[in-house]
């Protein structure tokens, strides 16, 4: 059995990813960790998100190494912010606890002090900026089509989310660019536009604009468009519901558990790719 425990417990994410964990007949959730100090420290787990009574905590992450060395779950899964996850994989590190995380909005040196922490102390995790299946399969589709187009052909990205999202472009959409980027030899610091406003002229060549929409409910919409001369080719992926990213951080798990041979994979290890 696989015992998973899981940061920002009673959000839409971590909600959703406890109940498919407790669906699997190989994964049980012995831990739930919420914000510092939080109210509902204390209660049942299982009675807050509606599975009825669980006997396992929630705990505020204040209280997280403890927990860690005394539950010692095999894997914490963390959909949080980017500042609360790096101090989660240092401290899981830290106890021995393998992760898999699926928060956006990590900067290159927050990632760095992330991959420090997991080689130092040798665990395992998988880190990826969108966990979703389908996703994955549109981020090799989309390099593919750039090799095969080269620069011959424009390239334009535009994601959409959710009014309550928080970090802007995407994970997903500069993990697009980057991948663009690195089909056509491209550095994408020096060639990324992110959104444009007034006279800006002519479009320069071997540009990659990245350009976020935020509204309503929105789950996450991806297009990346190529427009050559009379004619346009778009790659696009949708997510209807979050249980695509669920389903991904399921297969991450067990993924982990089964063969992961190195310290730090991504969805493309997961899945194969």
């Amino acid at each position: 059995m696989i015992r998973v425990a899981v940061t920002g417990c009673l959000g839409n994410m971590g909600s959703k990813i406890i109940k498919s964990v407790e669906s699997q007949e190989n994964m049980e959730v012995v831990l739930g960790i919420e914000m510092p100090n939080s109210p509902l420290a204390g209660k049942d787990l299982g009675e807050q998100i509606g599975l009825g009574t669980m006997n396992v905590p929630i705990i505020g992450s204040e209280d997280l190494k403890d927990k860690l060395l005394e539950i010692k779950p095999d894997v914490l899964v963390d959909f949080t912010i980017a500042k609360a996850a790096v101090e989660t994989v240092k401290t899981c590190a830290e106890c021995g606890v393998n992760v898999v995380v699926g928060t956006t909005g990590l900067t290159d040196e927050q990632l760095d002090i992330m991959h420090s922490s997991i080689k130092e102390n040798d665990i395992k995790a998988v880190i990826s900026p969108n966990m979703a299946t389908g996703v994955n399969v549109f981020f090799e589709i989309v390099g593919q089509v750039a090799k095969i187009l080269g620069h011959e052909y424009d390239v334009e990205i535009v994601e959409a989310h959710h009014h309550n999202k928080q970090d802007a472009p995407s994970g997903t959409a500069k993990r697009a660019a980057e991948i663009v980027a690195e089909n056509l030899d491209l550095d994408l610091k020096e060639k990324g536009c992110y959104g444009r406003e007034g006279m800006v002229g002519k479009r320069p060549e071997n540009e990659i604009g990245i350009h976020a929409v935020r509204g309503g409910d929105i789950v996450g919409d991806h297009t990346v468009m190529f427009c050559g001369d009379g004619e346009r080719i778009e790659v696009i992926h949708r997510a209807s519901t979050r249980q695509a990213f669920v389903n991904g951080v399921i297969r991450a798990i067990n993924y982990q558990n089964d063969k992961q041979d190195k310290n730090i994979a991504d969805m493309f290890d997961v899945l194969g790719l």
